[in-house]
Protein backbone atom coordinates (compact mmCIF):
# COMPACT_ATOMS: atom_id res chain seq x y z
CA UNK A 1 0.00 0.00 0.00
CA UNK A 2 1.41 3.26 -0.63
CA UNK A 3 1.42 6.51 1.99
CA UNK A 4 2.49 9.41 0.24
CA UNK A 5 0.65 12.71 0.40
CA UNK A 6 2.25 15.80 -0.84
CA UNK A 7 0.22 19.01 -0.30
CA UNK A 8 1.29 22.80 -0.64
CA UNK A 9 0.22 25.64 2.08
CA UNK A 10 0.89 28.08 4.46
CA UNK A 11 2.50 27.92 7.56
CA UNK A 12 0.27 29.05 10.20
CA UNK A 13 2.20 28.06 13.68
CA UNK A 14 5.62 26.43 14.02
CA UNK A 15 6.90 24.56 17.33
CA UNK A 16 10.34 25.60 18.91
CA UNK A 17 12.84 23.36 17.53
CA UNK A 18 13.15 19.73 20.17
CA UNK A 19 15.77 17.00 20.09
CA UNK A 20 14.83 13.25 20.83
CA UNK A 21 16.55 11.95 23.45
CA UNK A 22 18.60 10.51 20.67
CA UNK A 23 19.55 13.84 19.67
CA UNK A 24 17.40 13.89 16.65
CA UNK A 25 16.20 17.49 15.83
CA UNK A 26 11.97 17.79 15.44
CA UNK A 27 9.95 20.68 14.30
CA UNK A 28 6.06 20.19 14.35
CA UNK A 29 3.86 22.97 12.79
CA UNK A 30 0.71 23.69 11.42
CA UNK A 31 0.12 23.94 7.11
CA UNK A 32 -2.68 25.52 6.12
CA UNK A 33 -3.86 24.72 2.44
CA UNK A 34 -6.13 26.07 0.50
CA UNK A 35 -7.34 25.63 -3.18
CA UNK A 36 -10.35 24.97 -6.00
CA UNK A 37 -10.41 21.02 -6.78
CA UNK A 38 -13.21 19.08 -9.08
CA UNK A 39 -14.97 16.89 -7.69
CA UNK A 40 -17.54 14.95 -9.29
CA UNK A 41 -17.05 16.88 -12.22
CA UNK A 42 -17.21 20.50 -10.46
CA UNK A 43 -15.23 22.94 -8.86
CA UNK A 44 -15.14 23.75 -5.10
CA UNK A 45 -13.28 25.80 -2.98
CA UNK A 46 -11.43 23.03 -0.20
CA UNK A 47 -9.46 24.11 2.68
CA UNK A 48 -7.99 22.66 5.41
CA UNK A 49 -5.31 22.61 8.17
CA UNK A 50 -3.11 19.72 8.73
CA UNK A 51 -0.61 18.65 11.66
CA UNK A 52 3.00 18.53 10.60
CA UNK A 53 6.24 17.45 11.52
CA UNK A 54 9.47 16.97 10.88
CA UNK A 55 12.98 14.92 11.70
CA UNK A 56 16.70 15.70 11.00
CA UNK A 57 18.04 17.33 8.04
CA UNK A 58 14.29 18.42 7.37
CA UNK A 59 13.42 19.75 10.63
CA UNK A 60 16.83 21.67 10.47
CA UNK A 61 15.45 23.42 7.37
CA UNK A 62 11.98 24.03 8.53
CA UNK A 63 13.87 25.72 11.55
CA UNK A 64 14.69 28.58 8.80
CA UNK A 65 10.84 29.58 7.66
CA UNK A 66 8.49 31.34 9.66
CA UNK A 67 4.64 31.66 9.73
CA UNK A 68 3.37 32.89 6.37
CA UNK A 69 5.98 31.22 4.66
CA UNK A 70 4.34 29.13 1.43
CA UNK A 71 5.91 25.52 1.38
CA UNK A 72 5.37 22.64 -0.40
CA UNK A 73 5.19 19.21 1.81
CA UNK A 74 6.17 15.79 0.42
CA UNK A 75 5.56 12.71 3.11
CA UNK A 76 3.64 10.28 4.60
CA UNK A 77 0.34 10.75 7.19
CA UNK A 78 0.31 8.33 10.66
CA UNK A 79 -1.53 8.08 13.76
CA UNK A 80 -0.98 11.27 16.22
CA UNK A 81 0.56 8.82 19.03
CA UNK A 82 -1.00 4.73 20.52
CA UNK A 83 -3.63 7.16 22.38
CA UNK A 84 -4.72 9.59 19.39
CA UNK A 85 -5.86 8.28 15.71
CA UNK A 86 -5.83 11.92 14.23
CA UNK A 87 -3.74 11.83 11.54
CA UNK A 88 -0.04 14.25 11.10
CA UNK A 89 1.80 14.62 8.12
CA UNK A 90 5.66 13.20 8.83
CA UNK A 91 7.51 16.01 6.17
CA UNK A 92 10.30 13.90 4.31
CA UNK A 93 10.97 16.37 1.38
CA UNK A 94 10.04 19.78 1.40
CA UNK A 95 9.94 22.62 -0.93
CA UNK A 96 10.03 26.67 0.33
CA UNK A 97 7.66 28.70 -2.35
CA UNK A 98 8.55 31.84 -0.92
CA UNK A 99 10.77 33.94 1.05
CA UNK A 100 14.41 34.35 1.83
CA UNK A 101 15.95 33.11 5.00
CA UNK A 102 19.04 31.96 6.70
CA UNK A 103 20.56 32.01 3.44
CA UNK A 104 18.31 30.00 1.90
CA UNK A 105 17.19 31.06 -1.85
CA UNK A 106 13.78 30.25 -2.00
CA UNK A 107 11.99 29.66 -5.14
CA UNK A 108 8.85 31.79 -6.26
CA UNK A 109 5.45 30.85 -6.76
CA UNK A 110 3.89 30.23 -9.76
Amino acid sequence: MSNTLRIAGRLLELAPMRYTPAGVPVMTFVLEHASRQVEGGHERDVACELQAMALGDVAQQMSAAGPGWEIEATGFVAAKSKRSKMPVLHVTQIKFLKGINNGFQTEEKE
